[in-house]
């Protein structure tokens, strides 16, 4: 029997199942929740339990920590500004972020701090929306001095240091010089952080409380924030780090007493944020919406089209995809989409069974949030074991697969 054209075969929807099941019953996924939602249809499993040695079963409401894929979220925030005039692209950062003002540049990424040359030009807001503004995490160059620095400074999240408050955070960025010229390269991670730091600025409140009253609250998005309350820690998983070598579990976060178990110092906006498959569903499909939800409008068409586009140039692409493609080893085939839009990635090239135009991102936690405007099709996967090993890599691809499958034209 078939369904509708709009949604997915009753066949492809068991074969989803039958797929996430299987890495449950290896041993090697202790539980997730996934949803597929196809025009009006929407699918959601969970399957598994809360902990890797048994526990609570997961339920479709469970909160997740949502690692990277907190990005396409933070980014709405700064899309409200850019709507409302209060930010422009082109607008210099320093009457918000004058710690990043006069900035120096490396004069070679492996050299001595104190060996670099003046920027050639000011920040500017474009160049932090792309993750272009020149400070990043940038995985093949470990062990440098620069990137010895930002761990050092506490620049990301719990590596090793933790993440000071955010004038602080800011104070310390200013002291570092740029990787690389503002908008000569795409860069991971703190461009995002940066974000959530610039939005509170520009509005004065802070970066959580923005993204509540002008994102969440809207959309309807109740379990999605930068912490979970006491009286909910019931619904958060244990978060696994299995050893890379003997893939043992070991636990990097508990609920009670751990990362989320209080409001942060710092409200991260590259990894910060805990979620349901409900609520990102609720984020996702407005973008696919064009920026409505129901009658409401979050985002103009015109944000949502910009955030959804390629924004790197060829070369600045080339470079991203040599990242994922040469980095194989390490991200287990993550991020090979080519292109990147603003807080999320976009697909430039068919390099698997997604079309050309999907786009989201991954999290380093177990989590997978994409939407295809071409098949009108939103997925979301979520799950408590970290990428230290490849197995919550491997089931992301094969969610993929399976959705893709299960699509009935």
């Amino acid at each position: 029997m078939r369904m509708s054209n709009r949604g997915f075969s009753e066949g492809g929807l068991r074969r989803i199942r039958e797929v996430l099941a299987r890495h449950v019953e290896s041993g090697k996924i202790p539980g997730l929740v996934a949803l597929v939602s196809r025009g009006d249809e929407t699918h959601v499993e969970a399957i598994g339990t809360m902990r890797h040695d048994g526990g609570a079963p997961m339920r479709r409401d469970t909160i997740f920590r949502m690692a990277s894929t907190s990005k396409p979220v933070t980014m709405a925030a700064a899309m409200v500004l850019l709507d409302e005039c209060r930010l422009r692209l082109d607008d210099l950062v320093e009457p918000w972020l004058p710690e990043l003002a006069d900035r120096r540049v490396l004069k070679r990424i492996d050299g001595p701090l104190d060996e670099t040359v003046p920027a050639r030009r000011p920040i500017t807001v474009r160049d932090v929306l792309t993750s272009t503004f020149g400070l990043g995490m940038d995985m093949t160059v470990l062990g440098t001095p620069i990137m010895g620095a930002v761990f050092e400074q506490g620049l990301t999240p719990n590596l090793p240091e933790p993440m000071p408050e955010p004038d602080e955070w800011m104070r310390r960025l200013g002291t570092l010089p740029l990787m690389h010229q503002p908008g000569e390269r795409w860069q991971y991670q703190i461009a995002s952080d940066l974000i959530g730091v610039l939005v509170a600025r520009v509005t004065g409140q802070s970066f959580g409380t923005f993204l509540r009253e002008r994102v969440f609250d809207p959309l309807g998005m109740k379990d999605t924030g930068f912490h979970v309350p006491a009286d909910q820690f019931d619904r958060l998983p244990t978060l696994y780090a299995p050893d890379p070598q003997s893939g043992e579990f070991t636990v990097w976060d508990e609920a009670e007493g751990g990362r989320w178990s209080k409001p942060p110092a710092f409200e991260g906006g590259g990894g910060g944020l805990v979620s349901t498959a409900d609520d990102f569903h609720a984020y996702f499909r407005m973008l696919l919406n064009g920026g409505m939800h129901g009658d409401e409008r979050i985002l103009s068409r015109a944000a949502v089209e910009l955030m959804t586009t390629n924004r790197l140039t060829p070369e600045q692409n080339a470079a991203r995809t040599a990242l994922a493609r040469d980095n194989v080893h390490i991200s287990f085939g993550q991020g090979q989409h080519g292109g990147w839009g603003l807080g999320m990635a976009v697909r430039t090239y068919r390099g698997d069974c997604a079309p050309i135009g999907q786009f989201g991102w991954d999290g380093g936690s177990g989590a997978s949030t994409y939407a295809d405007p071409d098949n009108q099709l939103t997925g979301i996967l979520l799950t408590q074991v970290g990428a230290s090993v490849p197995d919550p890599v491997r089931l992301m691809h094969d969610f993929w697969t399976t959705v893709y499958q299960a699509v009935d034209n």
